[in-house]
C-alpha cells in the first residue's frame, strides 16, 4: 500500500523534535534530534558544509531598525552598511544598556533576537512548530545567567505545547549526557575534553559504580600557559611555534594523565585546527580513543532533554553531581501507617535553581520540624531541626503545617513553615517560621 506525498508530508511535520543551543561567548551552536530517534544532527551556518559556529553578533542598518546576526552581520559590518554589536552574553550578562545610533537598547532584548534569529536555521530541516523543548547549554551557570536565559527564553514566544519545556544545563552535564549515550567502551574509564579556544580548558569525567545510584562527577581545569598563539607568516617560524607548543601541551597532557585510567578523549575547539599537535596526540593515543570535533555540547544538550522529557533505564542509574546540583538528599521523617518512614523533599542531582518543593504535614508532637539531610558524596547523614518557636500547644496530631522549602544557593535551602491550624476545631495562629539551612 502506497502513502500519497501528501499524508507522507503530514507525517513528517508531526514529528516533534528537541534541540540542543549551545550559546557561547563568541559562537553558538544548534544541534536537534528528533523524539523518536537518538542521533542528533548539527546545523550548519553555510548549507553544504560543516560549519557549525554561528558568530554571536548583531549588526543594526544604519538609520534603519533592519538587524542582521551571525556572520550576515559580520559581513554587513565589513561593508560599513551596518553598527555591528559584539558580546551580546557579555553586556546582557552586565545588564547594561546598550547605545547604537544613539538609542539605547536592552541587551537581554538583543540577545533574544539573535537566539530567535539563529533559530531559524533550523528552517530547511524542521518547522518552528514541530519544536517539543529547548535545552541551552552554557559554559557556567551562575544565578545571574539562570534569569537572563529565562528571560531569553520568553522572548521566543514558543507554541503553547513548549512552553515550560525550556531548560538550561552547564557544558560540564552536556558532556556528561553526551558520554553516556555513546559506546560503553568508551567511557568504561575515565573521560577528557581538551577544550582549546583562548586558553586551554580540560575536563575530566570520573564514575564511582560502587553506589547506588552511580555518582558522575566532572572535574574542571584551566591552564593559562596555554594561551592560544598568533601564527607568524613566516613559515619557518610558524614550525618553530607549533614544535614549542607541541612541546608545551606535551607536558600538561602528561601532567593530566599521569595516573589516570583514560578510555576515550576529545579535543574541542579552533586551537586544535591547525596541525600542530604530532608529539603530543601520539600520547594521547596510546591505549585510548581520541576524537576531534566542535559540536559535542550541543549535541549533549539535545541527550539532556531528551532524558528530561522521557529518562531512560540507564539514565536512571547515575545522578551527576556538578557544582550546579544539590550533592544531597533532603527528606523528612514521617509517620505512615504507624510506621517510621522517610518522606523525599527534593533530590539530589537536581539543578539548586530548580529545586523546590511544597507540601502539608501534620505534627506529631513537639514545636519542631527534622529535615534529614544525606550526602550522596561519602558523609555522614545529619539532621537539620526547624524549631516552631511560639507554636500554639495543641492535642497530638491537631497542628497541619505548610512547607515550602527552595535552594537560594548550591548548599543553601530555605525553608519558611506557616501553621494552618486544624479546621474549625484549631484555628491558625497565623504564624510563620522562615530558616535557611545548609545542605
Amino acid at each position: 500500500m502506497f502513502q500519497s506525498q501528501k499524508e507522507a508530508a503530514g507525517k513528517r511535520n508531526s514529528r516533534k523534535f528537541v534541540v540542543g543551543y549551545d550559546l557561547g561567548r563568541e559562537y553558538a551552536q544548534i544541534s536537534y534530534c528528533a523524539m523518536d530517534e537518538s542521533d542528533p544532527q548539527t546545523v550548519s551556518s553555510v548549507a553544504g558544509t560543516e560549519q557549525y559556529n554561528i558568530p554571536v553578533v548583531l549588526c543594526k542598518r544604519k538609520g534603519v531598525n533592519q538587524w542582521y546576526y551571525g556572520k550576515e552581520a559580520l559581513r554587513a559590518a565589513g561593508e560599513e552598511s551596518g553598527i555591528l554589536v559584539e558580546n551580546l552574553l557579555v553586556m546582557a550578562e552586565r545588564g547594561e544598556d546598550v547605545l547604537v545610533e544613539e538609542e539605547a537598547f536592552d541587551p537581554s532584548a538583543l540577545l533574544a533576537l539573535f537566539v530567535k534569529r539563529s533559530l531559524s536555521l533550523l528552517g530547511i530541516h524542521i518547522s518552528f512548530n514541530q519544536i517539543e523543548a529547548i535545552m541551552f547549554t552554557v559554559e557556567e551557570l551562575t544565578p545571574r545567567m539562570v534569569q537572563l536565559l529565562e528571560k531569553v527564553a520568553a522572548g521566543l514566544q514558543l507554541k503553547a505545547h513548549a512552553v515550560g519545556q525550556i531548560c538550561i544545563q552547564s557544558h560540564q552535564e552536556s558532556f556528561f549526557a553526551y558520554t553516556l549515550h555513546q559506546e560503553k567502551e568508551l567511557w568504561k574509564n575515565d573521560v577528557m575534553i581538551f577544550e582549546y579556544n583562548e586558553t586551554l580548558k580540560i575536563l575530566r569525567l570520573e564514575c564511582n559504580r560502587r553506589t547506588t545510584p552511580k555518582v558522575v562527577f566532572v572535574e574542571e581545569k584551566e591552564y593559562p600557559q596555554m594561551e592560544r598563539r598568533v601564527w607568524s607568516e613566516d613559515e619557518e617560524r610558524k614550525q618553530q611555534q607549533m614544535a614549542e607548543l607541541d612541546v608545551l601541551f606535551l607536558y600538561v597532557a602528561g601532567e593530566c594523565i599521569q595516573e589516570k585510567i583514560v578510555s576515550t578523549i576529545f579535543l574541542l575547539g579552533d586551537g586544535f585546527k591547525e596541525s600542530w599537535a604530532k608529539d603530543s596526540l601520539r600520547l594521547l593515543c596510546r591505549n585510548r580513543r581520541v576524537f576531534q570535533g566542535n559540536n559535542l555540547y550541543s549535541k549533549g544538550a539535545c541527550y539532556g532533554m531528551l532524558e528530561r522529557l522521557h529518562p531512560g533505564d540507564e539514565w536512571k542509574e547515575y545522578v551527576y553531581l556538578g557544582k550546579d546540583k544539590l550533592k544531597s538528599n533532603i527528606g523528612l521523617k514521617a509517620l505512615r501507617c504507624g510506621e517510621d518512614s522517610y518522606y523525599a523533599v527534593l533530590d539530589a542531582g537536581t539543578n539548586w535553581y530548580e529545586a523546590e518543593a511544597e507540601f502539608d504535614i501534620i505534627l506529631e508532637d513537639g514545636s519542631s520540624v527534622e529535615f534529614v539531610i544525606t550526602p550522596l558524596t561519602g558523609g555522614n547523614v545529619s539532621a537539620r531541626p526547624v524549631s516552631l518557636e511560639g507554636l500554639p500547644e495543641r492535642p497530638k496530631r491537631t497542628t497541619r503545617l505548610n512547607v515550602h522549602i527552595e535552594m537560594a544557593a548550591v548548599d543553601q535551602a530555605v525553608i519558611t513553615i506557616e501553621d494552618r491550624g486544624f479546621g474549625e476545631l484549631f484555628p491558625s495562629s497565623g504564624k510563620a517560621w522562615t530558616q535557611t539551612v545548609t545542605v
